[in-house]
């Protein structure tokens, strides 16, 4: 089944390293949708204020994101431990959330046929998405594939530690008082600990195409 330029809205939530990047990126480009990444947009918060230091964050934040240009930011390395560890930290901050909110919703106003991925993007950014996925992968497979896209750009890299940190970021993302971590109810669960990117999209895609054969036949 062909569709072009399709209103369709789908949001992928779920954990630190659970592939629902990867998931969000492949279904966004097999059905020709705009992909939008929040958790890349709290990565560049926090890059932007531990590289300037800005005495009003989030005046300075709101400037920033104003003009952003999201293509961007796929030029910047924004995968370090110390980036990551800010990120969580910042993503707890009502008014950082709230910046980071407007330039999701232009996003989602901008374009009718996207995908946002992120931890909070179904239950709290897109409610009303048509498609919903929750990602969910085993501690111990998701740190061995942050570990080896991470030794990519540092041979340094202990793997112990990135078990470490995946485990602290799903804590405070879970237990956060803002928009925490949790699945929709009518989220589809893509356990990615079982399945690899090819069978991942064959899950997502069944889904997809259900919703599209309501809206345009077939």
């Amino acid at each position: 089944m062909k569709y072009n330029n399709i209103n369709l809205k789908i949001t992928c939530d779920g954990g630190a390293a659970t592939g629902k990047t990867t998931g969000a990126k492949l279904i966004a480009k097999k059905y020709d949708l705009a992909f939008l990444s929040s958790g890349l947009l709290y990565r560049y918060a926090g890059y932007l204020i531990l590289k300037y230091q800005p005495k009003n964050k989030l005046k300075f934040l709101a400037k920033k994101f104003e003009k952003l240009n999201y293509k961007k930011l796929n030029k910047i390395n924004l995968h370090t431990p110390k980036i990551s560890n800010y990120s969580a930290i910042i993503a707890k901050n009502l008014g950082v959330r709230n910046i980071l909110k407007i330039y999701q919703k232009k996003f989602i106003n901008k374009n009718k046929g996207c995908v946002l991925e992120g931890r909070d993007a179904s239950t709290k950014i897109l409610p009303s998405s048509d498609v919903k996925f929750f990602f969910i992968c085993n501690l111990n497979i998701a740190a061995k594939r942050r570990f080896m896209e991470l030794k990519k750009l540092n041979s340094n890299i202990n793997e112990l530690e990135v078990k470490k940190a995946l485990k602290l970021r799903n804590i405070l993302d879970k237990k956060r008082k803002h928009s925490p971590l949790k699945r929709h109810k009518n989220a589809v669960v893509v356990n990615t600990g079982k399945l690899n990117k090819q069978a991942m999209v064959v899950k997502m895609s069944k889904s997809v195409e259900k919703i599209l054969r309501t809206k345009y036949g077939n």
